[in-house]
């Protein structure tokens, strides 16, 4: 069964609004550690005690899953800063550089003097509908006790 520490695999689908956004499908399993966060909080609670063959419908709302969408991540850029991309459209993803190191933004509004760009995880906000089956779950490893 999945418990913190299982090295899990899984085949997995998810859906925003009845569009496919990942899948595993074609492709080898995503493996990871339960309980070390590699999933999204929603996930990981819903494969709790799973087993291998077990499949999982999971919708995870926003606050289990990238989290809400927070308004103060929507910022304004001079356009100047994109006169090397003549070609920006509204809902392209640029990448750029500031104080805080490397980020990706979604363009969400082009005026005539500034572009706004809103820097939240593109699912923050969303529900995520997952279909998930367990394809194989190791145990955690035993905790040897020496006196």
């Amino acid at each position: 069964m999945i418990a913190a520490g299982s090295k899990v695999k899984i085949h997995y689908t998810l859906k925003v609004n009845d569009e496919i956004i990942d899948s595993s499908s074609g492709r080898e399993p995503l493996e990871y550690q339960h309980g070390q966060g590699m999933l999204v909080p929603g996930v990981e609670a819903g494969l709790e005690g799973a087993k291998p063959g077990d499949k999982k419908k999971l919708l995870i709302p926003a606050k289990d899953g990238y989290g809400e969408a927070d308004p103060q991540m929507v910022i304004t850029a001079p356009k100047e800063a994109f006169a090397q991309m003549p070609d920006l459209k509204v809902g392209a993803t640029v990448r750029a550089s500031g104080p805080e190191g490397e980020f990706r933004a979604i363009v969400v509004e082009i005026a005539e003097a500034v572009v706004k760009l809103d820097l939240n995880h593109p699912l923050a906000g969303k529900t995520l509908d997952f279909e998930i089956e367990v394809v194989a779950v190791e145990p955690p490893p035993s905790k040897i006790i020496r006196p």
